[in-house]
């Protein structure tokens, strides 16, 4: 199609129009993103005089592409954000936006394991001895049921505010809950095990996939036991605005479910291991920085949720769970499973591919 033909755009109303495309199927965080990572273009077409995207040649493209690089941005940087505007153009040549074939002219980096892979993430040695740790001073409380959640489901901050009480099986009785829902298989339900949690995307509490995130994950009877002493014992019963009974909620405040930076600051604090021992960075802990409110990040072995994902999704992995498995407890795809969270400790992974050796392949 010749430039002639195609329909006038600007540069913001196509992307506010391919936003708006994909609010049904991409949640409103993974949104942003892509706004954000889109805001260098925008910008450079301003700066560029680009006005009608009709005139974005790939010339225009590759001029983009080597400022970028020029700017000295880390790889993985340049793979999201080149990587998401050759989405976004694609989008834009189905609309009859730009040339036909220019989303070709996207040249996206490739990017090593080495650098896809959160180095940062929570190690399993780690997430044990934090562990012991909750259940010996801080038992039954909102902290452990949040770090236990974390690590066993593996599951995104988003999912694990989301859980509400009527979230939880624990037993026979529970299961009522999910007794004639279309989308629930009656015959398998007769057969299923306890306990488990049901990650639900609602619309005040969305899942990073929306509906497509929503899956039972089965839990441990030990993780199982802690959540309802939690529940029994130190749980403040409040309901939202909308009547749901949260499982995580605040025990003052206008909002009875915890906020994501609530439980992003708890991490750091019970990722802190100055806050169960001495501090492995030899700091005064009467003057430390990040003893403080809301400076608990700074701490070097402080940690958010998501490295305890993806230490959670590793351990898996070392344990010989197959990829497939894996991203369904997850919710990821296989191919994401291996290209971002795999980072394998090569003696455990060896002991775990061990079970496929028979004696005639030793």
């Amino acid at each position: 199609m010749s430039v002639g033909e195609l329909e006038p755009i600007t540069p913001r109303e196509a992307v506010d129009m391919w936003l708006d495309r994909l609010q049904s199927t991409r949640a409103d965080e993974t949104l942003k993103s892509y706004r954000y990572r889109l805001k260098p273009f925008l910008e450079w077409c301003e700066k560029e005089g680009i006005d009608n995207l009709n005139n974005l040649t790939s010339r225009d493209v590759f001029r983009f592409d080597s400022d970028r690089r020029a700017d000295g941005l880390k790889v993985s940087t340049l793979n999201n954000q080149l990587g998401t505007l050759k989405q976004f153009i694609q989008f834009c040549e189905r609309i009859d936006a730009v040339p036909q074939g220019l989303p070709a002219k996207v040249e996206v980096p490739s990017v090593d394991l080495a650098d896809r892979v959160n180095d940062e993430l929570l190690s399993a040695d780690r997430a044990e001895t934090i562990r012991g740790n909750l259940n010996r001073y801080a038992r039954a409380s909102r902290r452990q049921v949040m770090f236990e959640l974390l690590w066993h489901t593996g599951c995104r901050l988003g999912g694990l505010r989301a859980l509400d009480l009527r979230d939880c099986f624990f037993e026979e009785s529970d299961l009522k809950r999910l007794r004639h829902q279309d989308d629930i298989d009656q015959a398998a339900l007769e057969a299923v095990d306890l306990p488990f949690v049901y990650f639900r995307h609602r619309s005040e509490t969305p899942l990073k996939n929306k509906r497509e995130g929503e899956r039972p994950v089965a839990l441990s009877q030990d993780v199982a036991d802690r959540v309802r002493e939690y529940i029994d014992v130190n749980r403040v019963e409040r309901t939202d605005s909308d009547e749901r009974r949260p499982l995580l909620t605040t025990e003052k405040g206008k909002h009875a479910r915890v906020s994501k930076s609530s439980i992003r600051r708890e991490i750091y604090i019970l990722t802190q291991p100055c806050r169960w021992g001495s501090c492995p960075h030899n700091r005064d802990t009467t003057t430390c920085e990040a003893l403080e409110h809301t400076l608990e990040a700074r701490c070097p072995s402080s940690r958010s949720p998501h490295p305890i994902r993806s230490g959670s999704i590793t351990h898996m992995r070392d344990e010989g769970w197959p990829p497939e498995v894996v991203a369904e407890r997850v919710n990821a795809t296989p191919e994401v499973i291996r290209a971002h969270y795999d980072h394998p400790d090569p003696i455990r992974r060896m002991q775990s591919r061990r079970e496929f050796l028979t004696e005639d392949s030793a």
